[in-house]
């Protein structure tokens, strides 16, 4: 049995009064088998393994492992919000976004259940309702993962169409981590659909000067956007880099096949 279940399920006997070896008993450990079990640590103690089940895609168990967190607690606002996720990876939209709603009831300030909806809304291209979702998201004073979310508000505006718009909030996400290679991608890309052919050659650059963080993508949109450029040598040259470090990769068919502008 891995460790990490080890260390989770003895803490949930320890929690909820799991038989244990005797001791040699004395009356202190008496009066403790008798003391009832706190159902908040219970309920915090599911819930983290319904997240490592969840983190394993293991999302039957994460569910069940959630409903007795909620068994435990039922006003649990966390325990709704990762069932929001859970359901929302199985694709059942409906409990997803009855789990989402039912955790705002209880923490309507919570900005990162507020993420995640927003998230949710944004793959069932309720793009109105997601953007709202981001921005009461990024007023919650405190709230601390601003990077995070300017970067799925940015790629949902992009999704929707709103170019300017995605590219003024992925610049303020870039703004504040510039090291992240997924919020470079992703601007990058957006200002090539806007035409903005310098900058996004800026951005992608970036990424591709280190090997480690390159990756099928990121050459492929370097070559379409030396493509548009009219950089034509360039160009083929990150093509045939593609093609000898990636090349099952759907970006290293499309270079073979010559769809640029896919």
């Amino acid at each position: 049995m891995k460790a990490w279940r080890l260390l989770a399920i003895a803490a949930l006997c320890a929690l909820a009064g799991c038989a244990a070896p005797p001791s040699g008993g004395g009356e202190r450990e008496t009066r403790a088998a008798a003391d009832p079990p706190d159902p908040a640590r219970i309920a915090n103690a599911r819930l983290e393994l319904a997240g490592l089940y969840f983190g394993r895609g293991q999302s039957a168990t994460a569910l069940d492992e959630i409903k007795r967190a909620l068994a435990a607690k039922p006003e649990m606002a966390e325990a709704f919000s990762l069932r929001g996720l859970v359901y929302a990876s199985m694709g059942d939209a409906a409990q997803a976004d009855e789990s989402f709603q039912r955790a705002l009831q209880l923490a309507p300030r919570d900005g990162g259940t507020m993420h995640n909806y927003a998230w949710f809304l944004c793959q069932q291209r309720r793009y109105a309702q997601a953007e709202s979702h981001f921005t009461n998201a990024l007023a919650q004073p405190g709230y601390g993962d601003a990077v995070r979310t300017l970067l799925a508000q940015g790629v949902c505006q992009a999704r929707e169409g709103r170019l300017a718009d995605a590219e003024r909030t992925l610049s303020r996400s870039y703004e504040l981590d510039p090291a992240s290679p997924v919020t470079a991608y992703n601007l990058a890309d957006v200002l090539l659909r806007m035409g903005e052919l310098e900058r996004a050659r800026f951005y992608v650059a970036r990424i591709n000067a280190d090997r480690d963080l390159s990756s099928a993508q990121s050459l492929w949109l370097a070559t379409r956007i030396e493509r548009r450029l009219g950089n034509l040598p360039l160009a083929e040259q990150l093509g045939r880099q593609l093609r000898e470090r990636f090349p099952q990769s759907t970006e290293a068919l499309q270079f073979e096949r010559g769809r640029f502008d896919e």
